[in-house]
Parts: C-alpha cells; structure tokens; sequence
C-alpha cells in the first residue's frame, strides 16, 4: 500500500510539471524585448557608473570611459557620470566609490573628445 502511495505521489507530480512547462512554454511564454540600458533604474545606472569609474581607475582612458557611458543614449558621458555621482552620495555609497565617480566625473569634464 505504501509504495501505491509514493506511484502516485511520482505520478501526480510528473503530471503537474508537464502541464506547467506546457503553459510556461506554449500557453503563456515570457515575452523578451531588447530594452536599451537607459531603462534601467536608477541604483543600477550609478552601479554601471561605479564600475566604468573602476575601469577608468586601471585604464586612464576617458575616451573609453565615455564610449561605456555612451550607452545610456542621447545625454553626455559627463552628465550620465553625475547624475550617478549624485545618486552615489545621496545614498550612502562607500567614500572611495564616491571618490572614484567623483574622478571620472572631473576626467570626463577635462576631456575634449580629441586626441
């Protein structure tokens, strides 16, 4: 009787799991849209700006710091750098991040875009 138990306990299960991947996967799949970076919220745009900071920090290159900002669309590197330099201090980022956006800020202002 016990092992009845577990045959349809197996059976039940399998059952339900292939009515889910059915109705994820034919019914009501997930629909992916390419959404352009400047979707983002906030926090994740000063993280990306951190992290380009971390880079220009390696690479001394503002050309290439702004190239990776330049994804964010129409706005300057410099300001898309500021806004996340503002959201960084706002919200209690650690000092030396805030630093190290504060440097790619300044190098961005001091960059002309020709070399």
């Amino acid at each position: 009787m016990k092992s009845n138990r577990w045959f349809f306990l197996l059976v039940a299960f399998s059952i339900g799991a292939a009515l889910g991947l059915a109705y994820g996967w034919g019914v009501d799949p997930v629909d992916f849209f390419d959404l352009t970076p400047d979707t983002l919220r906030a926090d994740y745009k000063a993280d990306y700006v951190l992290m380009v900071a971390e880079s220009y920090r390696t690479s001394r290159d503002p050309g290439l710091a702004a190239r990776q900002l330049a994804v964010f669309g129409s706005q300057s590197p410099t300001s898309i750098a500021a806004q996340g330099l503002d959201f960084a201090r706002e919200n209690g980022f650690d000092s030396t991040d805030v630093a190290l956006i504060q440097e790619l800020v300044t190098a961005l202002q001091a960059w002309s875009g020709l070399e």
